[in-house]
């Protein structure tokens, strides 16, 4: 596999879990998956982590994937790469994933003293990523081990942090977001 083509692939395959959390704070809203409970003097979560976002997120990365599926043999032949068709169990994984491992973070935080939006370096860049791969290995771990080879995975670990940053920066400069993490 060449250096674009493993590049096209890690973007391509990261998209489904790219957008849910985007479309979590589009989306969200309403109760907390928390209800408002302690541990320690701290929430659980906080308010940030709602149902609803939490849906909504998975299911707009999941309508992704699909929309994805559609486009695939126009888009290889347009990138000149043969990118990957998302199966059921991985439509379902990737955004799944992705929301779970940003719900973790969270945990982390308050247990760590975070307040909601204060950075934590790293984490803040790989949580839902790290959650979006444990989960797809477990479902669809055929698919995982043919389209995530070790040069993909090296792609995503070093590209996901840079695209987090940026598009962070261009979201706070636009006032979308309260701060630029």
């Amino acid at each position: 596999m060449g250096a674009l083509e493993v590049v096209v692939t890690a973007l391509w395959a990261m998209l489904p879990a790219y957008l849910p959390n985007s479309a979590a704070v589009v989306l969200g809203g309403g109760p907390p998956i928390d209800g408002g409970r302690t541990m320690g003097g701290r929430r659980l979560l906080g308010d940030g982590k709602t149902w609803r976002g939490t849906a909504g997120g998975w299911a707009a990365g999941a309508a992704l994937g699909l929309v994805l599926n559609q486009l695939r043999p126009g888009a290889t032949d347009l990138l000149g790469v043969a990118v990957p068709a998302f199966p059921l169990a991985a439509l379902v994984a990737l955004p799944l994933g992705a929301m779970l491992g940003d719900i973790t973070a969270s945990f982390l935080k308050r247990r760590t003293g975070r307040e909601r939006g204060a950075p934590f370096p790293g984490v803040d860049q790989l949580d839902f990523v790290v959650g979006a791969l444990v989960l797809t290995v477990l479902a669809a771990p055929g698919w995982f081990g043919t389209v995530f080879t070790g040069p993909v995975l090296l792609v995503v670990l070093v590209v996901t942090p840079l695209l987090h940053v940026g598009t962070n920066v261009l979201g706070y400069a636009l006032g979308l977001k309260d701060e630029p993490w």
